[in-house]
């Protein structure tokens, strides 16, 4: 093989999951950042995260303090963004095709689910949802093939 040919990686996917995971973390920060400039829930509609924990009193049997359902909005929203980077960098590593439009595709996936989840119902609600997960694929994508390109 000549110096300019070069090998593909060999597929791992701890690799890729662990590229995905550092990619959905990074996500999360510039979602997060990004959220602050699109317009505000409508009607009070709580994000996926802070929905989700708003549910936790009614599985532990007690209700949780303002503090605790804060913690736990923080920690579902981190353990989202994490989770689902990790599992799309596993996908990414042998389905390729799953990293189409840079990540777009994926962000506008999730915000289909999420949407779901939170029970967006107003189009405001909606297009804000689609355009920070928007930005949480191509970051998560962009972060995810700059990680892996370092792990070989």
């Amino acid at each position: 093989m000549s110096k300019i040919e070069k090998q593909a990686p060999q597929r791992s996917l701890m690799k890729g999951m662990l590229a995905g995971l550092v990619g959905g973390l990074a996500a999360v920060v510039v979602k997060s950042a990004a959220e602050k400039f699109f317009a505000a829930r409508s009607h009070g509609e709580a994000q996926t995260h802070t929905a989700l924990a708003e549910r936790f009193p009614e599985k532990m049997g007690r209700l949780l303090t303002a503090g605790e359902e804060l913690a736990a909005a923080e920690a579902i929203h981190w353990g989202i963004g994490a989770g689902a980077g990790a599992v799309y960098g596993g996908v990414a590593e042998y389905f390729p095709a799953a990293t189409a439009k840079d990540g777009a595709s994926y962000g506008l996936t999730l915000a289909t689910v999420s949407n779901r989840l939170s029970g967006a119902q107003t189009t405001i609600d909606k297009t804000s949802g689609m355009a920070a997960h928007l930005v949480y694929g191509v970051v998560t994508e962009t972060v995810r093939r700059f990680v892996r390109k370092r792990l070989g």
